[in-house]
């Protein structure tokens, strides 16, 4: 009987058809938290199928501890910083991710935190809360319009496109950068193609939707951040490491930037220390795909990308299609 461990507990829906194969032994992690390295290479042994969350690393390590019998990791998310592709591609082992099913979440959320940070949520429900409030005053808590501002979206993928149509519906000015323009979208919708340096110097918001590379590592650093607006907000639900978080806490306490969104965190689950204790800060643990219909169908295409590859079917969002004669 061929094996597949998944390294998470996921939801039940999305897994039930893996769970259904008659010819397969299905080792699911009954725990929430990231598996340790060294139980991670034990319980992969000889397993044909690996279902991985971003915080599992999948290098030659690992391809070695499962052994020959390994066909295909199925990533728990859309980007795959987490796996050496080339790696697997070596080793004949096909990757898959989640596209498209997390799009709208993230987007939503992306959405959300810039209300938040813009409209000062966090202060305005630490006063609510503290039996202190005295009631409306015409100066309190005065934040800043969404409705009519320029957004700058770094990214204009799946998730940053879907941002760009929320935004439409504040009245926003969008513009996007990308390593080459999207013809595509400037045709769909009222956006505008910036290079980085120009989109920085005009966006009142700047959303990260662009994969974690060693192109994008640290994109926005200091010299970035000194070219965004004093009432400029920076919304992160990308990765974390795109920020230098370092870089991004001074920003916010020289007052060189307004405020920051971010749902995601350069050493995760480690914050900066500092960058917590700022009012103007609206953090969330790594929320962007966590609704109920997202995490389900998330889980339900790696299991239909692991069935796929072992019953010799076609796969869906396969990385590395070359792999699969």
């Amino acid at each position: 009987m061929r094996r597949v461990f998944v390294t998470r507990r996921l939801p039940e829906a999305g897994v039930r058809g893996l769970l259904a194969a008659p010819d397969l032994v299905v080792d699911i992690r009954q725990r929430d938290d990231a598996i340790p390295r060294q139980e991670l290479l034990q319980r992969i042994e000889g397993c044909s199928g690996v279902i991985t969350i971003l915080s599992d690393r999948v290098d030659r390590e690992f391809l070695a501890a499962a052994g020959d019998h390994l066909r295909i990791v199925a990533n728990y998310a859309v980007g795959f910083d987490n796996i050496d592709l080339a790696a697997c591609s070596e080793a004949g082992v096909a990757v898959s991710n989640t596209p498209d099913v997390l799009t709208n979440a993230t987007a939503d959320l992306a959405m959300a935190l810039m209300l938040a940070v813009s409209r000062r949520f966090r202060e305005g429900q630490s006063l609510a809360e503290s039996g202190s409030w005295s009631g409306w005053e015409p100066m309190q808590l005065l934040g800043r319009d969404v409705s009519g501002a320029t957004l700058g979206i770094i990214g204009m993928g799946r998730i940053g496109t879907a941002l760009a149509k929320r935004a439409q519906g504040f009245a926003m000015n969008v513009l996007y950068h990308n390593r080459r323009p999207n013809p595509e979208a400037e045709s769909r919708m009222d956006v505008r193609f910036a290079e980085l340096p120009s989109l920085l110097e005009q966006s009142d918001f700047v959303s990260l939707h662009c994969p974690l590379s060693e192109a994008t590592h640290h994109l926005i650093g200091a010299p970035e951040l000194k070219r965004m607006k004093e009432s400029a907000v920076i919304i992160n639900t990308a990765r974390g490491a795109i920020i230098d978080e370092q870089a991004l806490l001074e920003a916010l306490l020289q007052k060189q930037i307004w405020g920051a969104g971010l749902d995601v965190f350069e050493r995760e689950p480690e914050i900066t220390q500092g960058l917590a204790h700022l009012p103007n800060v609206v953090m969330l643990p790594h929320l962007g795909s966590a609704t109920t219909e997202a995490r389900t169908a998330m889980a339900r295409l790696c299991s239909e990308a692991v069935l796929a590859v072992l019953q010799h079917k076609k796969v869906a969002h396969l990385l590395n299609p070359e792999v699969i004669s």
